[in-house]
């Protein structure tokens, strides 16, 4: 375990300790919630929660983001004090009848947040289904990025534009920590609920601009842009963004179309680019630092000239560990 200080463990145990926040800490194991939920489920006044959160919070055991106008709460996760809290957690009786009805509660709220994005997924439906079926099927593609990323263990991985949220479930098994950024509030609903009914507690969703992105630098060992780049005006931009999250040695994949005519994907779907060239594609990674490890093109199987063919690069970060040590070395001189 990751050595604390005396006045770091104090205070975090003076955090836990009021029943309140050990049920904050038992229901934040368990999901990322919001205030508003957390009061559903303990009948409790917002200020209230709110004070606990924060103290909470300030002594480390949980982490908070905002998402527009709502703010969501987590169990920490990473670093000394989250593993002072996976402790605590992992000490609870879970059959306590306060912690149990806690979590009954919970499981009410969690239909509803699935029951909210079934009903937005489904009046987006026809336009998604619209779109997959102009390219080749998503099982084609999912293997190939499988095959390409290998199936070893990553320590983290982060998913930009995450959408549906089905790549965090497709890699979040094979990483000890996933993240999941995205702009829209509506669509990380639908991602919420998709990692949560495949219990993936190991994954994690922001809302964040892809140009600026909510976490951290030099952390990733994977980063994911599938089917994003077509829709930004400055691909270039986001790329170096993506690029500054990867750790040394750490890889990037882009799935996005090759080039095509289809302009009512343009005029009716937002995308501002129709396609990308794989110089265009190889040129920019080389630009950000890259070595270009791999690339393919899935196309139909059918030649037909309203199917699109998908391309997938895989970039890889050429700096050691060492080189992230002596760039630190530097910044603090």
């Amino acid at each position: 375990m990751t050595q604390v200080t005396t006045l770091e463990l104090i205070t975090a145990l003076e955090a836990a300790g009021e029943i309140t926040r050990i049920r904050l800490i038992a229901l934040l194991a368990e999901a990322e919630l919001t205030v508003s939920e957390l009061i559903t489920i303990l009948g409790q006044s917002q200020p209230r929660i709110s004070r606990h959160l924060k103290l909470l919070a300030e002594a480390g055991l949980v982490e908070r983001h905002r998402e527009g106008a709502w703010a969501f709460f987590r169990l920490n996760d990473r670093g000394a004090m989250g593993e002072v809290a996976q402790a605590i957690v992992a000490r609870l009786d879970r059959t306590d009848p306060v912690l149990a009805n806690d979590h009954a509660r919970l499981a009410d709220v969690r239909r509803a947040r699935s029951e909210q994005a079934a009903r937005y997924f489904a009046e987006q439906a026809e336009d998604w289904d619209r779109i997959r079926s102009l390219h080749v099927p998503e099982e084609r593609v999912e293997a190939a990025l499988r095959d390409m990323i290998g199936k070893k263990t990553f320590q983290a991985v982060l998913d930009l534009g995450t959408g549906t949220g089905r790549m965090l479930e497709l890699i979040a098994p094979f990483a000890q920590r996933a993240v999941g950024v995205d702009q829209s509030p509506a669509m990380l609903n639908v991602a919420r609920a998709r990692i949560e009914h495949a219990g993936l507690r190991n994954a994690q969703l922001r809302q964040g601009d892809i140009y600026a992105l909510p976490v951290e630098h030099d952390a990733y060992d994977l980063v994911v842009v599938h089917q994003v780049l077509h829709y930004l005006d400055d691909p270039a931009r986001a790329l170096r963004e993506a690029v500054r999250t990867l750790r040394p040695g750490g890889r990037i994949v882009i799935i996005d179309f090759a080039p095509h005519d289809l302009e009512f994907l343009r005029e009716k779907h937002a995308h501002r680019r129709l396609g990308f060239s794989a110089d265009e594609i190889s040129g920019l990674l080389q630009e950000c630092g890259l070595d270009v490890e791999d690339k393919r093109d899935l196309a139909p199987f059918a030649k037909n000239d309203s199917q699109l063919t998908v391309s997938i690069w895989v970039g890889r970060d050429p700096r050691v560990v060492t080189d992230l040590i002596a760039r630190g070395a530097r910044e603090v001189a």
